[in-house]
């Protein structure tokens, strides 16, 4: 937990403090005595955490809240977006590849450790290909 509340502390300090403040809704004030490490009665709830880290865009509290856990944060990426109908063709394409693989596998009754690989590897490929549809209707 002390950990959590120095990593707020230090985005908090490191911020605008009056304008962070501002935006999430509390005095400056009050802000620094939730966020600050050193003080017992240091309160900040996960309504807090959540405006800190959407106006800071600052991800050392939540690191550090997932590091006391065994857990480490990693940020997504997103694919790119490209023309609509080829990620569409993509999109279907891939999940052709999908079916067939599924079709040649199930051929003899049953899937084996070769084939679900496979098969498993395809269904990685369409939704790789389905991401970047969805990227590209975002923006379209």
């Amino acid at each position: 937990m002390q950990e959590f509340l120095r990593a707020c502390d230090a985005v908090v300090e490191d911020a605008d403090t009056k304008n962070l403040a501002t935006l999430m809704n509390m005095p400056a004030v009050s802000l620094l005595q939730r966020a600050n490490a050193n003080y017992d009665g240091a309160w900040f709830n996960a309504k807090h955490l959540y405006a800190l880290l959407l106006h800071t865009n600052d991800m050392r509290p939540l690191e550090a809240l997932a590091g006391e856990f065994g857990y480490a944060i990693v940020p997504l990426v997103q694919p790119a977006a490209i023309d609509i109908h080829q990620a569409l063709g993509r999109a279907a394409l891939e999940f052709a590849e999908v079916t067939v693989e599924t079709h040649s596998a199930m051929a003899d009754g049953r899937v084996d450790q070769v084939e679900r690989a496979r098969i498993l590897k395809e269904i990685a490929h369409a939704e790789d290909a389905l991401a970047t549809l969805k990227a590209s209707v975002k923006v379209a």
